[in-house]
């Protein structure tokens, strides 16, 4: 099959486990979800409630990837999908716009029922696609201190994600980041005081309901709250130890906040809460904290979302067949990226023919999900048209809002003797430390560096380089009036790694050293300054993205003011 061109449709045999009623395909643009859901086999609904990954290319039609989009569009009829990076040797690759949007055309020409495109476009579509507007982090927004900034980023990300065929944007974060450790959180949060955090989530919320002639669903995540780890769910089963009380006080307000503010849908974490669930089990699959907490004391009447059932902090409790039963126990809605869709349904099934799941259970969920599909407008239009994608995309207005959050975001921490700005940029040297040889970090600092201290000495080291380059680039540095080092590091380190990558814990260490001044602007992790606390000046950008960088450069050299709030304590 291609996943280009209409598939062919015919019915496919009945599993003999299932319903009588036949499979559909919903034309219908006006039917109720009820009655869309009374045409659907026993395992389309419970497919309906899967969401499977596709990375925005379009794969060779004999591929493993075609096949597999194939099988779960065409033959399991999922209910949508999410659109993720690519990855390969070279690393993480953005979708390319177009391409994008054949695809989705193609996957939603296959299948039955409108599928429903999510992404985690926490800060755009650039997070998720080539050639968009590239924001800073959501911390910036917040130092930049202005929650207008925050509602025009949600109902730009609005335009950007219906123009491209996507249509739940798994943002807004609404997670406090409170523990300095978080390796998972950290820049994406607006910050670590549960009022600000609170406040720009409803910015966001407002702004990307704004437009109607864009209607998406936002999603508040990760309930009920990631904030306060210091483990990456991706890679074990994080806990949050704080009380009842404090949780409530902290890490809930967010999402009251966006409850109050008509959040569409909310996304579970893979993490323990003692205070909630006694248990030692991820709160995504615990009744106290889905059905008891956020259904029945949050009043919360939206979808909920999984978190991605691939990640380590679920997966490696139970087989994908069995998280996926006991999500649903607990009273998820959706099942975001389960490893084995296949392996899924079956359990599912199984565990509705034996009584464990009653199909009441499953049918409230989809009732749920196909009323967000109408909602949307997908029985009416499912496809998208690229020809006008070009009048919406990367538009200059959203360019200024981006730099303009990212110049006010620069804070700086420490500044002794009022070395910053550096006003001899002729004796001072510059020194750009990457986080990967392939990535572009670096570039935009070093070109807008440039223009503004041409005779300025300027090096980039990624941390692969071998040691005697380091070791060149710090004995060149004893002959500097100031060395101004600019580290990119997106988010904190784990606990009892070095701070940066490769050697550049100790290059940084030995700049120190020499006795000369040293400036540290931290590209990304506000929280640098702590294992560096002996440098002279201290900046951060709150974000490592483009616009951060042209902000780092035209800050250090007194080119704007240093205007950006402290939104997180460096204790």
């Amino acid at each position: 099959m291609s996943l280009c061109h209409g598939a062919d449709n015919k019915p496919k045999q009945k599993p003999r486990s299932t319903p009588t009623k036949p499979t559909v395909r919903a034309d219908n643009r006006d039917a109720s979800a009820r009655e869309i859901l009374a045409h659907l086999t026993l395992r389309q609904k419970i497919a309906q409630l899967i969401i499977v990954a596709a990375n925005g290319e379009v794969p060779a039609r004999r591929s493993a990837e075609a096949i597999r989009l194939n099988h779960a569009v065409a033959q399991l009829d999922v209910g949508g999908l999410i659109v993720i990076n690519g990855v390969d040797r070279s690393g993480v690759r953005n979708a390319q716009p177009y391409e994008l949007m054949t695809l989705l055309n193609g996957l939603q020409k296959q299948s039955k029922l409108p599928l429903i495109v999510g992404s985690d476009m926490e800060r755009g579509a650039s997070m998720r696609v080539a050639k968009t507007t590239k924001y800073p982090h959501n911390m910036a927004f917040n130092a930049a201190g202005d929650l207008g900034a925050t509602k025009q980023l949600g109902a730009a990300t609005a335009r950007e994600a219906r123009t491209l065929g996507v249509h739940w944007i798994f943002a807004p974060v609404a997670d406090v980041n409170n523990n300095p450790d978080n390796p998972v959180i950290s820049i994406r949060s607006f910050g670590q005081r549960a009022d600000e955090v609170s406040a720009h989530v409803q910015a966001y919320i407002e702004g990307a309901h704004s437009d109607p002639n864009y209607p998406v669903l936002v999603c508040a995540k990760h309930f009920p709250g990631h904030g306060d780890t210091a483990l990456d769910s991706h890679l074990g089963l994080a806990k949050i130890e704080a009380s009842r009380e404090r949780i409530d006080a902290v890490e809930m307000a967010p999402f009251r906040a966006a409850i109050l503010s008509k959040v569409d849908s909310i996304m579970t974490a893979h993490i323990a809460v003692p205070a909630i669930e006694p248990a030692e089990i991820p709160a995504t699959i615990s009744s106290k904290v889905i059905t008891k907490l956020l259904r029945e004391e949050l009043n919360f009447k939206g979808l909920i979302t999984t978190d991605a059932m691939d990640m380590q902090g679920l997966a490696r409790m139970f087989p994908p067949g069995e998280a996926a039963v006991r999500a649903l126990e607990a009273g998820v809605d959706i099942l975001l990226m389960p490893k084995n869709p296949d392996a899924v349904i079956a359990a599912i099934e199984k565990a509705v023919l034996s009584k464990r799941l009653s199909v009441r259970r499953i049918e409230t969920s989809v009732e749920r999900l196909l009323n967000a599909k109408i909602q949307l407008g997908l029985f009416k239009n499912r496809l998208v048209d690229p020809v006008a994608a070009s009048g919406v995309l990367d538009q200059p207005e959203d360019a200024q809002l981006a730099q303009s959050v990212a110049n006010r975001a620069v804070a700086m921490f420490k500044n002794v003797g009022n070395l910053v700005p550096i006003r001899d940029t002729k004796g001072a040297c510059f020194t750009v430390l990457i986080e990967r040889r392939t990535s572009q970090q670096g570039m935009q600092f070093m070109e807008e560096m440039s223009k503004l201290a041409p005779n300025a000495s300027q090096t980039l080291l990624d941390p692969t380089m071998l040691q005697g380059a380091l070791d060149e680039t710090l004995e060149k540095s004893r002959n500097c009036q100031a060395i101004v080092v600019a580290a990119f590091v997106t988010l904190p380190s784990f606990q009892g790694d070095p701070p940066l990558p490769g050697n550049f814990t100790a290059l940084v260490q030995g700049f120190i050293k020499t006795g000369r001044p040293v400036v540290l602007i931290s590209l990304g992790n506000p929280y640098l300054l702590r294992s560096f606390p002996d440098v002279a000046a201290y900046l951060t950008t709150y974000s490592p993205t483009v616009p951060s960088e042209t902000a780092a450069a035209r800050a250090v050299t007194g080119e704007i003011p240093i205007t950006g709030r402290m939104v997180i304590s460096l204790k």
